[in-house]
């Protein structure tokens, strides 16, 4: 079941409304859960932080794609080197 997703600007500013959790989600439209785990990644972050956050994570995302690429190769390379093919 997807549901929408919600970029970091939109969950910051939406942790700063209401004042209860359960007023929160009732107005954000999100369960209890959701709140608590957006507030343990996102609860201290400004908007600036959390976009350096995402474009951090998308970097490291795309370094060990890279790193698994090139450990492939290189394994290929030594299994044709030892002549085992």
């Amino acid at each position: 079941m997807n549901g929408k997703r919600h970029t970091p600007e939109q969950i910051i500013h939406k942790l700063g409304q209401g004042s209860t959790v359960p007023q929160v989600c009732k107005q954000i439209g999100v369960t209890e859960q959701t709140y608590y785990r957006w507030r343990t990644e996102y609860g201290g972050l400004r908007l600036d932080q959390a976009k350096r956050l995402k474009a951090l994570e998308t970097e490291n995302t795309r370094l060990k794609k890279l790193v698994a690429d090139l450990s492939l190769d290189n394994a290929i390379l030594k299994e044709a080197s030892s002549g085992n093919f």
